[in-house]
């Protein structure tokens, strides 16, 4: 990559600037032609969340949804599935402590024989 000089970028930068819409002049010096950067690098897109399974929320929730009645489940059913998954996944304190309370209680109910596995 060549390095160009503070006055080179000056003039690449205004002749990218006057090659512009005036509309599009208007944003760049509302929010400051000094600050504005038209060599930045362009920026990454959203990284796609993944558990330590390597699935994503989607595949998450729609696998687990597979394993379950569709009869059986109602649209607040599956709202809920798939809050709890995003919570999980972004390790968000309440929907994790949510999944750890749901745990202890579910090893809670067969202890004490409420519930057979």
């Amino acid at each position: 990559m060549t390095e160009f000089t503070k006055e080179e970028v000056d003039i690449r930068k205004k002749a990218i600037f006057d090659s512009m819409s005036p509309r599009r002049q208007s944003h760049i010096q509302k929010k400051g032609y000094a600050a504005w950067d038209p060599f930045s690098e362009p920026k990454d897109p959203i990284d796609i969340r993944k558990d330590k399974t390597k699935r994503t929320t989607q595949m998450l929730v729609r696998e687990f949804l597979q394993t379950r009645i569709h009869e059986k489940y109602s649209n607040a059913y599956g709202s809920g599935v798939l809050e709890i998954a995003l919570g999980i996944i972004n390790e968000d304190d309440k929907y994790v402590g949510m999944f750890d309370f749901s745990c202890w209680y579910h090893d809670l109910l067969l202890k004490e024989g409420q519930k057979s596995s």
